[in-house]
């Protein structure tokens, strides 16, 4: 195997951790008449009312009606364009991620609806995966989809991290920030939720529409002013967050809020699970695996040139696999085609060119677990010290693509993309650095 094929295996082995249905059927389980939810029984004579949102929503639906079969009584799956499954009891719908379209409004008010609609003996089951926020996206009184379109893509472009963008996002919707339970017409609520958020928290996965909400009206303007001063708002949008500093507009739902006691939230998958298989996966190819942590977090060409360095410090006598996890942010200065993921492997590249010839092989793989980085059909892209020197008999600049965002363009012609599809679950990013000999002995048992 070649270093790049050694690295996707090990990536496919950590998304097969933590795949959607399989997170779901884990705490999903039924022995004849018997139901549970994450151990806790469900009376024979309930029915549930499902509502799934996210890229993993379709096969994390799929498990439950493999598992509830006929106790579904309505379902709703709403899901990225291109990531739906065929579901024979739930209606499914697709619309726009990152940045939110009309389909995805009409979606969320049909959630709601559905949540309203709950019969008091139901259990209204909601299962959230990484999107959710976008795919969901419903805005308050007063307030335009194209409006909350155009300041999710502000915010993107200015390279705001996922707690600065929904924190926004929440105090300009009608189904974040615990709205979505608060609708609930039923006495009980089961929340599943793949985690793709630093910290696996249950008010960020997806906004939280079913979650207790610790950011206000006044964190959300303060995240504007920082991040896009002197841009141009829609004004509706800063009137209604005005408004809501003012007192004028209810706040999202506070811990403690009796609307939310009976709610229930069971973590099924987060990027721990994938880190922690990809290990295992690294160790039975001979790659010793060490593991950094979720440290990509901040500017993705800032993190990919210090992640190319630490390679040069790293002195061991065997062969290695780094392996990190999280999720960088992009501030876009160029009109190029790219990813974060993508982005963090060109300034990679750059930095291995820079730096001493290694003594040993050196490859990197920066990929998105939900398959889709960026608005391009890559999940990530690999870099090692020859990528930009293969770029440049192709003719291609990879510091100018990097200063125009347009890592894609790059690696599309240089053969570094990696492309899997959509994957069936998204727990953030996974980063993995190969160093060793180009032939790598087997170890163990080999997967």
């Amino acid at each position: 195997m070649t270093p790049r094929e050694q690295l996707e295996a090990v990536f496919r082995a950590g998304l097969c951790a933590v795949e959607g249905g399989a997170a779901v059927r884990r705490v999903l389980r039924r022995a004849g008449d018997r139901l549970e939810v994450a151990g806790r029984p469900v009376p024979d004579a309930t029915r549930l009312v499902v509502i799934a949102a996210g890229k993993a929503a379709a096969p994390m639906a799929r498990a439950v009606e493999e598992v509830a079969g006929e106790r579904i009584r309505a379902g709703l799956v709403v899901t990225k364009d291109g990531h739906g499954l065929p579901l024979q009891r739930f209606a499914l719908r697709e619309a726009a991620h990152p940045v939110p379209d009309a389909r995805g409004e009409a979606a969320a008010r049909e959630a709601l609806a559905l949540a309203a609609g709950a019969r008091p003996e139901d259990l209204l089951l909601v299962l959230l995966s990484g999107g959710a926020s976008a795919l969901l996206s419903c805005p308050a009184a007063g307030l335009e989809a194209g409006e909350l379109a155009r300041t999710t893509h502000l915010l993107l472009a200015s390279g705001a991290d996922i707690e600065e963008m929904n924190a926004v996002r929440k105090h300009l919707s009608a189904i974040s920030g615990g709205r979505l339970a608060a609708a609930a017409g039923c006495e009980r609520i089961e929340v599943l939720a793949l985690s793709d958020v630093p910290g696996d928290r249950f008010d960020v996965i997806g906004s939280g529409p079913c979650a207790a909400d610790p950011s206000s009206y006044a964190d959300a303007r303060e995240v504007l002013a920082r991040r896009l001063p002197g841009t141009r708002l829609p004004d509706a949008v800063l009137r209604h967050l005005d408004a809501g500093v003012a007192g004028r507009l209810r706040e999202t739902l506070e811990a403690g809020d009796p609307l939310l006691e009976r709610v229930r939230e069971t973590l099924v998958a987060r990027s721990g699970d994938a880190v922690e298989a990809a290990a295992r996966a690294a160790d039975e190819r001979g790659l010793r695996p060490i593991l950094l942590g979720e440290v990509l977090r901040g500017e993705a060409r800032r993190v990919g040139t210090r992640l190319a360095r630490l390679t040069g410090a790293v002195r061991c006598g065997e062969p290695l696999c780094l392996i990190a996890a999280g999720e960088t942010t992009v501030t876009l200065r160029g009109e190029g085609r790219g990813g974060r993921n993508q982005e963090l492997a060109l300034a990679a590249a750059l930095a291995f060119e820079g730096m001493p010839a290694p003594e040993r092989e050196v490859t990197l793989l920066a990929a998105g677990t939900d398959g889709s980085d960026g608005p391009t059909p890559a999940a990530g892209a690999f870099a090692d010290p020859l990528s930009v020197t293969r770029g440049r008999a192709l003719g291609l600049d990879a510091r100018a693509a990097l200063a125009a965002n347009d890592s894609h363009g790059f690696f599309s012609r240089e053969g570094g993309l990696l492309v899997t599809g959509p994957t069936g679950t998204n727990v953030m990013d996974l980063l993995l650095i190969a160093l060793g000999p180009r032939t790598l002995p087997p170890r163990g048992k080999k997967g």
